[in-house]
């Protein structure tokens, strides 16, 4: 199947399907004239991709889940410390967002919004004083 069968059955675009092939994360076939030649193994493995990415796996963690999804043999432990760890990483990162969100509402509850040149919101980002 070619480029633009397997983009519109995997979701992704022909560019990403291209980089994809150029890291080593999937590899068609290629037809006597060189084109690639895509399988429905490729569609899985492309479709596991953009899930793993939209769920915020690195393209190196992604490499290894692609390893794991093919390997009979594997442990779910491994699968799993590799979610537990990307779960953890999304955790701090919405413990963070939070805390960026409880600052700068606090910055324009404190910032009248007037004529005045006082500006709690550009003092806080100056870092010289922050309104508590």
């Amino acid at each position: 199947m070619n480029i633009g069968s397997v983009s519109e059955k995997s979701g992704l675009p022909a560019k990403t399907i291209r980089y994809y092939e150029d890291i080593g994360l999937i590899s068609p076939d290629r037809r006597d004239n060189g084109y690639r030649d895509y399988s429905n193994e490729d569609v899985h493995r492309l479709r596991f991709l953009q899930r793993s990415r939209s769920l915020g796996f690195s393209v190196e963690e992604c490499r290894q889940l692609l390893s794991l999804y093919g390997d009979t043999a594997r442990e779910s432990a491994e699968v799993k410390a590799i979610a537990t760890a990307k779960l953890g990483e999304i955790e701090r990162k919405i413990v963070e967002l939070q805390g960026l969100r409880n600052m700068l509402r606090h910055l324009v509850a404190n910032c009248h919004g007037d004529d005045r040149p006082e500006c709690p919101i550009i003092e806080g980002l100056s870092g010289r004083s922050l309104v508590q």
